[in-house]
């Protein structure tokens, strides 16, 4: 019976300890979601593979094997050295682009992703400036990697600065489980960027902090947003051991709650980044208890932990 009650109250401990904290502060809860998909957002490719609603509160977007889109409109982050240009055209998929670009800002979306066998669908929210600099940009992600059934998803964040896509792709990944399933409902998803730091967040909780500490490593050029979904066969799942399957096609994202707020391009100088703490920059202790809490029990991989990268690529992680 002592052993039982041990065990009983073992167990309570260790639920206690997984339970989801408070971050103390809620950035979601700040600012109003824009009035409609169109104030902010507008399709970007794959027109026929994207539903907006009605009154413009929540867009689908989703993949089959007819869409199609070009390669320089991939969100270049993680692609671009997984994926062949000679393939282009059969990439598949759909996506939507901010309507103006920003210098900093707080950009969050309420993301739920297709149930079932995902493995190399991609859903990403995210930043990048690729357009307006092939070869040569910056980029911010969130995406979900698709996955194969009984498997969760994982959620890759990223950075990358000046460069991907000229043979020097230098990723930052940090990849993690949940503590939900993201299919099941919807979830808040949210990127800070000011000039500072870029803070990832998943239910107000935040789970990676990336901190400026040198202009080498940070991006300050000007960023849009974007929501897509598409084939990455070749290396999301598994490394490209478990392909599409377009028999349980179409595969559907579906957002809304959006929030754009920040410094646009074309803002005045005097306007003043997104405070992500009740201090202004940085995180309070509530948060950092809470960021370490995502990171020790949900994140599975750290590139400043790989030992097989070139640590030379990213001073940041010595730095």
């Amino acid at each position: 019976m002592a052993l039982l009650l041990f065990s009983s109250i073992l167990l309570s401990i260790l639920q206690c300890s997984s339970a989801q904290p408070s971050p103390g502060y809620y950035l979601s809860s700040r600012f109003k979601p824009l009035p409609g998909f169109y104030h902010g957002y507008n399709t970007l490719w794959g027109p026929r593979h994207q539903t907006v609603s009605a009154d413009q509160s929540s867009v689908a977007i989703w993949l089959d094997r007819s869409s199609g889109l070009l390669l320089l409109l991939l969100p270049h982050g993680s692609s671009q050295s997984h994926v062949n240009p000679a393939s282009a055209a059969s990439i598949t998929g759909s996506g939507f682009k901010s309507n103006r670009p920003f210098r900093s800002g707080y950009f969050a979306a309420s993301i739920k992703l297709q149930p079932g066998d995902t493995a190399g669908v991609i859903t990403a929210f995210y930043l990048s400036n690729n357009q307006v600099h092939p070869g040569f940009h910056d980029e911010v992600d969130i995406e979900f990697l698709g996955t194969t059934p009984g498997r969760p998803y994982k959620l890759q964040t990223n950075v990358y600065v000046k460069g991907s896509g000229d043979g020097r792709v230098i990723g930052r990944e940090m990849k993690f489980h949940l503590w939900f399933d993201p299919a099941a409902d919807f979830h808040h998803y949210a990127i800070l960027w000011n000039p500072n730091e870029i803070i990832f967040f998943v239910d107000d909780i935040p789970i990676r902090r990336y901190p400026r500490k040198s202009d080498d490593t940070f991006p300050l050029r000007p960023m849009w947003v974007y929501g897509t979904i598409w084939d990455a066969s070749s290396w999301a799942t598994d490394n490209g051991k478990h392909r599409v399957d377009y028999r349980h096609q179409p595969f559907v994202a579906r957002f809304t709650r959006f929030v754009v707020r920040g410094c646009s391009a074309y803002a005045p100088s005097g306007c003043r980044p997104v405070p992500s703490s009740p201090s202004g920059f940085g995180l309070s202790k509530q948060q950092l208890a809470a960021m370490a809490w995502a990171q020790r029990n949900y994140m599975v991989y750290d590139y400043c932990r790989d030992d097989r990268r070139d640590r030379s690529l990213t001073p940041e992680c010595w730095a």
